[in-house]
């Protein structure tokens, strides 16, 4: 079997090439694309060496399956010309989602909504897969009226970029005792051309309200994101959402405050029983022994951790989460190859 992975040297891509060795995929034959600068580049799959190539060299070998995460305008121009060769496509980027005639899919929640002859498969939002995993069983018993959602995102849902901005700034920091609001000539001066910051603030010893781009009505693209593929993956337009999104310097995964509202009262005890029964979910609860989920306890790890589950004792029918994912695993690169997994056994 022929397996391309298009963004395979990239943050996102390199995960990918892991969790395909990590999951039966040793043995095939992988075709690694990217961009011109990387083509031609010898990367270590599965305990050998493999061969960077282009997208067009990708696409004439006929892979049977591809997977995406080099960007939306990468998966516009070339998805479909893979599909055309009959390769099924699973896109990370934000491309395809919210396409009427392209699944959205988390494979423990609605692997059925892909048909047998579809080609391009959308793989969520990272921040929108672990909180609609650990939510799911919750809405099918109770019926979810309303979130009100405050992300924690990593920095590395950015990219290297912002993993080197980090890494820079801690090291100058190190040496020297001042913090700024904004980046400053001197530190860009002293850091050097190595310094090619992703935000516009230090992300160090900080964090801020803003992940992607803001919209005009004030929220940002991935605050949206939250919003529109919660519905679709769920299959309930009318679930109101709003959410806040805020970056920290963290990269071992994403956390998130989760405020549920149900149509219907519920029952503390079940939640946790359907919280803990949820296929890839762990329930990390025990607040008399600091027991609660952390992105060092999620950091590489393929599952989502949900705790301080809890009512909320100011409306009725309304329960506070804390859940975190893994955004490289779980939020991307092992849902991904999931996907895969459900369409070979299928």
């Amino acid at each position: 079997m022929k397996i391309a992975v298009v963004g395979a040297t990239g943050l996102v891509g390199s995960v990918m090439l892991e969790e395909l060795a990590q999951r039966g995929f040793a043995d095939q034959e992988i075709i690694p694309a990217a961009s011109p600068k990387s083509v031609g580049r010898q990367i270590d799959f599965a305990g050998r060496k493999i061969t960077v190539v282009s997208p067009e060299e990708a696409i004439a070998q006929k892979p049977a399956y591809a997977l995406f995460s080099a960007g939306a305008s990468t998966s516009r121009k070339y998805a479909p010309l893979f599909a055309q060769v009959g390769c099924t496509v699973v896109d990370n980027s934000s491309c395809w989602r919210m396409h009427d005639n392209v699944p959205l899919v988390v494979p423990e929640i609605n692997m059925d909504s892909v048909g047998p002859d579809q080609r391009i498969i959308a793989n969520p939002n990272c921040s929108t897969i672990q909180m609609v995993l650990a939510l799911s069983r919750l809405h099918w018993q109770y019926k979810i009226k309303r979130l009100v959602i405050a992300t924690y995102q990593s920095i590395t849902g950015t990219g290297i970029k912002a993993v080197r901005q980090l890494e820079a700034e801690e090291d100058y920091f190190a040496h020297h005792d001042v913090l700024s609001s904004t980046l400053g000539d001197t530190m860009r001066q002293q850091l050097g051309d190595q310094y090619q910051p992703a935000y516009p603030y230090q992300i160090f010893r900080n964090l801020f309200p803003h992940g992607g781009d803001f919209n005009p009505d004030g929220y940002t693209t991935e605050e949206q994101k939250l919003v529109d593929e919660t519905r679709k993956i769920l299959g309930d337009p009318t679930i109101q959402v709003t959410a806040t999104v805020a970056r920290v310097p963290v990269v071992g995964g994403h956390s998130e405050a989760v405020n549920i509202e149900f149509h219907k009262e519920y029952d503390l005890d079940e939640v946790r029983r359907l919280i803990a029964q949820t296929p890839g979910v762990i329930l990390a609860d025990d607040p008399d022994h600091n027991l609660y989920p952390m992105p060092i306890m999620a950091h590489n790890r393929p599952e989502v951790f949900v705790g301080r589950v809890r009512r909320d004792n100011t409306q009725p029918h309304t329960l506070n989460l804390w859940c975190v994912g893994d955004n490289l695993r779980k939020g991307a690169a092992t849902n991904a190859v999931q996907i895969l997994q459900s369409l070979i056994a299928r």
